[in-house]
């Protein structure tokens, strides 16, 4: 007599697919876009950022006259159809000098927010997640620096760095950008380190720096990526203060901060050269923090964007 099988009784549930795993990955990432994108602010911000990148890229292209080119005929003119930014007291074209300093902006905010995320993520996770000395040592050294003038290090390496830019985004990584957002990190990961999935893995005999890599930082990627966007916004604020002073980016290159720098100098008889960079650098500075705000909502769960997904 054959056996009667219960159609009440579930069958076992078959071993995990790869395709069912990519499959749940995918969902993920369509809740978290679903939720970017039903914030307008955000999504607004991400148009005006991919905007000022593409002004940054074509701008020099499409500019008339090259950065350090010289107009002798027009000396301090405003803006016109030969010079759309108008130009400065020395003939330059204010147009190109806005795209290229747009350009070096970007890229000293990109490469030190890169930088210092890599940094203070390993740094912080590693802390945490060894304890003892280790997390000692590290957190004395993150007291220190949070505690000294930072700023006035960062303008006196700047200062002799020659006005580099590379050599300016590698100061502004290693002296004022990780240990701020490291200790954000740490704190973070200490309640991550008692896991049960940590645990097993140390059982198991997987090493410290692989625990680290593996499941310790998966784990906090949302907030590796706020911060990412918010580093930008900060490289970009430490860049203009420093160009702006004179310790940043120097002649013959130029940033939004030293082309601010020089325009405040004829603000009242020649407004353009101030007025086009700081529209630059605050559009660049409102994107960033509204992308920001908007990848905060749509990663965090407990926001209200989260609540509504």
């Amino acid at each position: 007599m054959s056996e009667m099988i219960d159609p009440t009784v579930a069958a076992p549930a078959g071993p995990v697919l790869p395709e069912q795993s990519d499959t749940k990955a995918l969902s993920k990432w369509t809740l978290y876009t679903r939720r970017f994108m039903r914030n307008k602010p955000a999504v607004g911000g991400i148009v005006i950022f991919l905007l000022l990148v593409l002004f940054a890229i074509i701008g020099p292209l499409i500019a008339k006259y090259d950065h350090i080119e010289l107009d002798f005929l027009n000396l301090g003119t405003p803006p016109s159809a030969e010079h759309w930014f108008g130009t400065t007291p020395s003939g330059n074209d204010t147009f190109a000098q806005v795209a290229i300093g747009l350009q070096r902006s970007l890229m000293i905010a990109v490469t030190v927010s890169v930088g210092t995320t890599i940094i203070s993520a390993l740094v912080g996770t590693a802390a945490a997640y060894f304890g003892g000395w280790t997390e000692k040592i590290t957190l004395t050294v993150i007291h220190f620096m949070m505690v000294i003038p930072s700023f006035l290090i960062l303008s006196l390496l700047s200062n002799r760095s020659g006005g580099d830019w590379r050599v300016i985004a590698l100061i502004m990584i290693f002296v004022v950008g990780w240990y701020f957002p490291a200790r954000v990190i740490w704190t973070t990961a200490l309640s991550l380190r008692e896991r049960e999935y940590i645990h097993a893995a140390r059982y198991m005999g997987v090493r410290g720096m692989t625990i680290v890599v593996r499941h310790l930082l998966p784990n906090i990627g949302s907030l590796l990526v706020i911060n990412f966007t918010l580093g930008i916004v900060g490289a970009v604020m430490a860049e203009t203060g420093l160009s702006f002073i004179g310790f940043g980016v120097k002649i013959p290159d130029v940033s939004l901060g030293s082309l601010i720098g020089s325009g405040a100098n004829t603000i009242t008889s020649a407004p353009w050269l101030f007025y086009f960079p700081a529209a630059a650098l605050t559009l660049l500075t409102v994107s960033m923090a509204l992308v920001a705000d908007g990848l905060r909502d749509a990663l965090d769960p407990t926001s209200a964007a989260g609540g509504r997904a």
